[in-house]
């Protein structure tokens, strides 16, 4: 049977690692239409000699999350989009399905969500709502990233168009991408999925970087059982709970459980606390309401919560290109469980309380 493009391309490439390869092994990635493998080889038969018998081709983890999905993880960039967080928004579409989410403090000390897939897909995404100068600051860490959003002001209009970003706002040449829910009253009805976004991409954008290091087993740490953040009382006062069971941290707004369009409880393996500071951005919202920036290029106190334990360290960013390195004792990386990640961004003049 005669080879295809793809088939002779992998057996090339087997080939050159089987040349290279060590008695330890070698690895090379293999992208292009569909999941991402490893081209792989190892003394599998047994034989002492690295040989053609011992290639083999791996899955790999998907980028943001450190989980091997079944096939590898897909090749496509970050998609990044803006979902509202008020009472008249919820419950939310698309949450659980993200790899990440980046919870930021938007004006009038509510909180707004910037929810990253890639490696999953989700049906339906929303509330879409509006972009923030903080942004386009914060998602060129992810690569070239997708992001989807609705509305924004002139000056954060003019920091996305600058950025390195493929924008696909409501406003533009993605429109067809979003549609309105008659059962949801405006502007609280705004929803999309991965598939039109992607499909409106058009093949743009960049694969993500990794942003995280992922362990199983965890580091040093203090036992909590539930984190709070408060970051409004009425209207974002952020919980999770530990939950043994399931192994992941749940989400509620005070004693209320967040919960999603299915009724499914918004959880997570990791929760990252990331102290930021705010400063006045000069934009105001129709409510007279200054609208903070949020300072995610510098380094600040976090707290990585993973596994039923709280592990303190300190965060930097040296750039809008560079990723965040959340640090330990001694400058060590603190590696995350593998799945899903929220960000929490929460002013540092804010308290962290555990119990």
């Amino acid at each position: 049977m005669a080879l295809t493009r793809r088939g002779k391309l992998l057996a090339w490439l087997v080939t050159a690692v089987i040349a290279a390869g060590a008695g330890a092994g070698a690895f090379t990635y293999l992208r292009g239409g569909g999941p991402a493998v490893a081209a792989a080889t190892r003394d599998v038969d047994g034989d002492g000699d690295i040989d053609q018998e011992d290639a083999i081709l791996e899955p790999i983890a998907c980028p943001l999350t450190g989980v091997v999905p079944e096939g590898g993880a897909p090749d496509r960039p970050a998609l990044a989009v803006k979902v509202e967080n008020l009472h008249s928004a919820r419950p939310q579409a698309g949450l659980n399905q993200a790899d990440v989410v980046f919870e930021q403090p938007v004006e009038g000390n509510i909180t707004r969500f910037i929810v990253v897939y890639q490696c999953e897909d989700a049906d339906r995404i929303g509330p879409v709502r509006s972009a923030r100068l903080m942004d386009p600051n914060l998602l060129p860490e992810l690569g070239t990233p997708l992001f989807a959003y609705s509305g924004a002001a002139q000056p954060v209009t003019r920091a996305v168009t600058r950025a390195d970003l493929i924008d696909l706002s409501f406003e533009g040449e993605a429109v067809g991408a979003y549609e309105r829910d008659p059962s949801r009253e405006m502007p609280h009805n705004l929803y999309s999925s991965t598939a039109a976004l992607y499909e409106a991409a058009g093949g743009l954008g960049g694969p993500p970087r990794a942003i995280f290091t992922f362990r199983d087993r965890a580091p040093k740490g203090t036992k909590v059982k539930s984190v709070r953040l408060p970051f409004n009382v009425s209207e974002a006062d952020v919980r999770w709970t530990w939950n043994q069971a399931t192994r992941t941290w749940l989400r509620f707004h005070g004693e209320e459980a967040h919960v999603d369009e299915f009724g499914e409880q918004v959880s997570a393996a990791n929760v990252v606390v990331q102290l930021v500071e705010l400063r006045d951005s000069g934009i105001v919202d129709a409510a007279g309401n200054p609208s903070p920036e949020v300072e995610v290029v510098g380094s600040g106190k976090a707290y990585v919560f993973r596994n039923g334990k709280m592990i303190e360290g300190r965060w930097r960013r040296d750039s809008i290109r560079g990723v965040t390195e959340f640090v330990g004792k001694g400058g060590k990386v603190i590696p995350l469980a593998p799945g899903n990640t929220w960000v929490e961004l929460l002013p540092a003049d804010l308290a962290v309380e555990t119990a």
